[in-house]
């Protein structure tokens, strides 16, 4: 099993997945381990000379005006986490709430925090040994922080709160005994620098970057099955089209329909059959290379906050507080509402290739791809629960980032909606694989319609068609399947990335 150090500067998205969805464990450096005691010592000094610090010896938000005495101070930090895990709906899924208490031990380990070593470990330690919080989906403005979702984090540190452990869900207090870890008591600050960052948007928005880039390399792969089926023609692809526009994602996905038709009897030339394409087949180039481009640009971001300092106060390396607002979490809004744009896109566009797979009216295939018409309906409500997902999807790319509620009497007065973002993209990210598992599916019908003509698939489809029928065989009438059933084997496939492993042991795709 790997171990990720946390240095609070290398973070990848690769190791976040790594912690979240395979368990990794992580320890903290000891170049961090210092910077946490240097920073930590002062935060103490500032308590120990009473001096007026918002979040140390303030209150919070609107109290900010109101100073605490030194003997207060620690319970300060446990009334807030107390007052402000109000979050609501279901519980963020095993995997995010591992990724966020991840990002936040990192953001914690740069040593800008001022929290105790020990209450870093504490979070680590729970990381390790599988003490998940129950953390609500909503309730964050995505300013301040994830102030509400991030509280549910802390709650089980202090023997407060819902967990899960070994699977099940307990009282925190219940889950610390049993994973064997101590709970703390929280000291000047700490609270609030659990609490008052943007790791809950951007975790969730960080595994959805990752999904997004597996779809998108499988968006290829499903339209060049779908080229197959339907005899289209490969000219569009041309190198020499796509380098005289100069996009770099169109040009890689030019690239990678070549690379994956290579070989292929099915696929055409220009004028063998018909002079031209469709949009859906012949501007695959240009709609999957857009987005391709708008995912690369959310994962430059994405990497670049797993490794930010998102607090407030800052305690600056020269024993400075400063109060700033690198919790707002705007910078990150904006490219996960980009990110679902981009993701949205791609089911549009595979929605519209899985029309052309089923409508006899635009294709020489039997009709909605069955052989028992009629008794049969065959692929015909794909279509429509294909079509459901993408409008749905349509409604869902509406930005969150634009919107804005002023909150804590309007001094927190202009916020970034952030988690909502994060959340709406994992959402059109997961319709989107359901699309692209129906056109998958669809494809290879269609395909074994023509496979008496003795045609022959390309390199890259090949073994895509082949871990697909291995699991999902030809659909003969339908009294033969349950459609979810058929269509959940290939979307479980997608979640294994056995597909995408296949097809590039044969040829690398970039995105």
């Amino acid at each position: 099993m790997q171990n990720i150090i946390l240095t609070g500067n290398t973070l990848t998205l690769e190791d976040l997945v790594e912690v979240a969805r395979h368990g990794a464990t992580v320890e903290l450096s000891e170049e961090a381990r210092q910077n946490v005691i240097t920073s930590r010592a002062i935060v103490e000094d500032i308590v120990a000379k009473d001096k007026v610090v918002y979040g140390i010896t303030t209150g919070f938000g609107e109290f900010s005006k109101v100073k605490i005495s030194q003997e207060d101070c620690a319970q300060l930090q446990e009334n807030l986490i107390r007052s402000h895990a109000c979050g609501y709906g279901p519980y963020f899924t095993t995997d995010i709430v591992r990724a966020i208490m991840l990002t936040r031990a990192n953001a914690l380990s740069k040593g800008y925090s001022g929290v105790r070593p020990q209450t870093l470990e504490t979070l680590i330690a729970m990381l390790n040994k599988g003490v998940h919080p129950l953390v609500p989906e909503k309730g964050s403005l995505g300013a301040s922080g994830d102030l509400a979702p991030l509280s549910h984090m802390v709650l089980p540190m202090l023997g407060l709160g819902e967990a899960e452990y070994q699977g099940v869900h307990m009282s925190g207090k219940e889950a610390m005994d049993k994973a064997g870890i101590p709970i703390i008591k929280l000291d000047a600050k700490e609270g609030l620098a659990l609490i008052n960052g943007t790791q809950v948007l951007t975790s969730t928005g960080a595994l959805a970057v990752y999904d997004a880039i597996g779809l998108i390399k499988l968006s290829d792969i499903t339209a060049a099955l779908s080229v197959e089926a339907l005899r289209g023609i490969t000219d569009a692809y041309d190198p020499r089209i796509h380098v005289i526009r100069n996009q770099r994602g169109q040009m890689v996905t030019a690239k990678n329909m070549l690379k994956l038709l290579e070989g292929s009897t099915y696929a055409t030339r220009q004028g063998e059959l018909r002079v031209q394409d469709a949009y859906s087949l012949r501007c695959v180039p240009q709609v999957h290379g857009a987005s391709k481009d708008t995912i690369l640009y959310v994962k430059e971001k994405v990497e670049l906050e797993l490794n930010a300092v998102t607090d407030n106060p800052i305690v600056t390396r020269e024993g400075d507080i400063i109060s700033g607002g690198n919790f707002h979490g705007e910078p990150m809004a904006v490219v996960f509402d980009f990110l679902g744009i981009g993701a949205a896109e791609i089911g549009g566009i595979s929605e519209r290739r899985l029309e052309r797979l089923i409508n006899p009216q635009l294709n020489d295939l039997p009709a909605f791809l069955t052989k028992d018409g009629g008794l049969s309906s065959g692929f015909m409500i794909t279509q429509y629960a294909a079509a459901a997902l993408v409008s749905e999807n349509k409604i869902l790319a509406h930005p969150a980032s634009v919107d804005s509620i002023p909150s804590s009497a309007n001094q927190e007065d202009i916020v970034s909606m952030g988690t909502i973002a994060a959340r709406t993209a994992r959402d059109i990210i997961d319709n989107v694989k359901r699309v692209l598992t129906t056109e998958l599916m669809a494809a290879c019908q269609a395909i074994d319609f023509r496979a008496n003509d003795g045609f022959v698939l390309g390199k890259g489809t090949q073994p895509a068609y082949d871990v697909i029928r291995r699991d999902v065989k030809f659909m003969e009438r339908d009294n033969d399947i349950e459609m979810y059933k058929e269509l959940d084997k290939i979307t479980a496939l997608i979640d294994s990335r056995e597909i995408l492993t296949a097809v590039e042991k044969a040829v690398e795709l970039e995105y």
